[in-house]
């Protein structure tokens, strides 16, 4: 199987998750309503999705190693799907427990499934001998582009939330049949034990130990907690902290999501030219502005176009990040494992995070959390650098 095939299997796996996730976000002032919840009874409805994520993460790269990338792959897209139809149920019935839990399936898929896509990314990467991550999770954001518009023209014509919601997972669960069979099946584990035999005994690698990667992990955090703020918090900011409606706060969050989609198809060039530590410092810098306007400038034009600053900002802060992990010492896989783990952790903190703050401070004034985390991640951009120098020296 080339691995021309495997890198487009990988582009549709990624797409499918992004399409998903901005299905439930544009409709989230809708199932707002349909719960009846306060902003603080909405961040513990986001709760479920930290939990599955938790779980999700705690073990994915354990069951990566046991099964290989494609079982874990499999099954986490499909518990994405089963997500998205229960998110709709749920919400349909008022149930808040319901949503919950549907979020919580979808976070397990999303939190086992993607740490498992990135870790065959990386493979693929280093298999083609160029720059992919960006372009994968260029993918994820084109996804989110497509849903969001799509959940901007449902959400103004009033279209049911679980019709909605119900018809994604199915398109999920086609998308996955297509695109697996092009993912390759690991080894039999009779093989891959004989070939750990025959290596000898050897130690977990204790890549954790690094301080450079431990530092490329929270510019990856930071930088995944101002996209992941997005995905849950930004139709309600828009709608609840500068006067949108409902159908104009999905329609600024499709705006950030084509902005994290331009980031990162373009971003590559960029990297390839200047280097990864600039690139990133400059990005930190741009989604510090935009988070800055969002917060403090009481506006609407000046928030949606903040938004799109923010978008670009975010864009390239995970997946340049991930792969100057991968390039930074031995044992790639683990390290790529480790800096996803870290990163995901994000997506568990910010929902429930922000909810409580938001319910207190109002979700504007909130999000000064992620400011000073994205600002601080400008400081940590010098420790990818050794990225560039990978790239400049491959023939």
């Amino acid at each position: 199987m080339s691995s021309v095939a495997r890198r487009n299997a990988l582009f549709a796996l990624f797409f499918l998750p992004g399409i998903t996730i901005a299905s439930w976000v544009t409709r989230t002032p809708d199932v707002r309503d349909l719960l009846g919840a306060s902003t603080a009874e909405m961040g513990l409805v986001l709760f479920g999705l930290s939990a599955g994520s938790m779980i999700g993460i705690l073990c994915s790269g354990a069951l990566v190693s046991r099964f290989g990338s494609r079982p874990v792959i499999a099954v986490g897209t499909s518990l994405i799907a089963a997500g998205s139809a229960t998110i709709g149920i749920g919400a349909a019935l008022g149930s808040a427990p319901l949503v919950a839990l549907g979020l919580g399936l979808f976070g397990l898929g999303m939190g086992g499934g993607e740490i498992a896509m990135n870790i065959e990314g990386a493979e693929v990467e280093r298999a083609l001998g160029r720059s992919t991550l960006p372009a994968l999770h260029g993918c994820f954001s084109l996804g989110t582009v497509v849903g969001a518009v799509i959940g901007m023209l449902l959400t103004a014509i009033a279209f049911p939330v679980v019709v909605h919601l119900v018809v994604v997972a199915v398109i999920v669960v086609a998308g996955l049949v297509v695109a697996i069979r092009f993912i390759p099946a690991p080894l039999p584990r009779a093989v891959r034990v004989a070939a750990s035999a025959a290596d000898g005994p050897r130690r977990r690698p204790q890549v954790w130990k690094d301080p450079r990667l431990l530092l490329i992990g929270f510019l990856i955090l930071a930088l995944a907690m101002a996209e992941g703020s997005a995905n849950d918090w930004l139709p309600l900011v828009m709608v609840d902290g500068h006067g949108f409606d409902a159908a104009l706060g999905s329609a600024v969050f499709a705006a950030f999501a084509a902005a994290m989609t331009a980031g990162r198809f373009v971003g590559g060039r960029f990297v390839d030219r200047f280097g990864s530590a600039a690139v990133l410092c400059a990005s930190a810098i741009v989604g510090a502005i935009g988070l800055a306007l969002v917060i403090f400038v009481d506006d609407q034009i000046v928030a949606a176009v903040a938004a799109v600053l923010w978008g670009l900002g975010a864009s390239l802060g995970f997946p340049v990040a991930l792969s100057a992990a991968g390039e930074s010492g031995e044992h790639p896989e683990a390290r790529v494992a480790l800096a996803a783990t870290i990163g995901y952790v994000a997506f568990l903190v910010g929902p429930p995070l922000l909810g409580f703050l938001g319910d207190h401070f109002g979700l504007r004034h909130a999000l000064i959390v992620v400011l000073a985390l994205v600002a601080l991640a400008a400081f940590a951009a010098p420790a990818t650098a050794r990225r560039h120098a990978a790239v400049a020296s491959r023939p």
